[in-house]
């Protein structure tokens, strides 16, 4: 995917292609850059604090190395019952973690921040996801497909683990790392146009 850079009105603090196809999605032409910025959780943090941590870290970072366009950056989280789920350390820890979101509510944190030459703005998703039963066969074969490597609790649910999820209560979008409606909310505060970008 390319772009003219006169055209984009963003910079992106991500690697991620997921979250390009979603600002894609709502005709924001934009860059990407990866933040790379310390993911550890802080003794004592909240999940909700860390995300908002994170992506103000992430879009705070890619400002500082003199980017002129505004910055917009995410970060998710799984949280069940206060404990945070991150990225899976391993097999072992991404096989527990599916184990103990079977057959259960958990909730899905994406915070999304906006830092432009005016103001950084942070906002939080909180999205409720319901899991069927997951078998320790399911769950192997799962993870053999490599996509729970570096995904927030060991999962995508736009992709293979979509067959897990009974329902949703929330921003599916903000599940899948970039909640719209608050990313439109933080772009229209700083007269930042959407509908509008076109794929080059």
């Amino acid at each position: 995917m390319s772009l003219e850079p006169a055209t984009a009105v963003l910079c992106l603090a991500s690697a991620s292609p997921r979250r390009r196809d979603l600002l894609w999605q709502i005709g924001v032409a934009h860059t990407a850059v990866a933040a790379n910025v310390d993911e550890t959780a802080r003794p004592g943090e909240t999940p909700q604090d860390y995300v908002e941590r994170l992506a103000l870290a992430k879009a705070m970072a890619v400002r500082q190395r003199g980017e002129r366009l505004p910055v917009l950056a995410a970060d998710t989280a799984v949280m069940l019952e206060g404990a945070l789920f991150g990225k899976p350390l391993d097999r072992a820890d991404a096989l527990a973690m599916l184990g103990r979101l079977s057959g259960r509510v958990h909730q899905v944190l994406t915070a999304v921040a906006l830092a432009s030459e005016r103001s950084v703005e942070v906002r939080l998703s909180e999205t409720s996801v319901r899991f069927r039963d997951l078998s320790l066969a399911e769950r192997e074969a799962y993870w053999q497909t490599g996509e729970p490597r570096d995904k927030a609790g060991a999962y995508a649910i736009q992709g293979f683990a979509s067959v897990f999820v009974v329902s949703l209560a929330g921003s599916y979008s903000g599940v899948v790392g970039l909640p719209l409606a608050e990313t439109a909310e933080l772009l229209r505060a700083a007269g930042i146009g959407y509908w509008r970008g076109r794929r080059a």
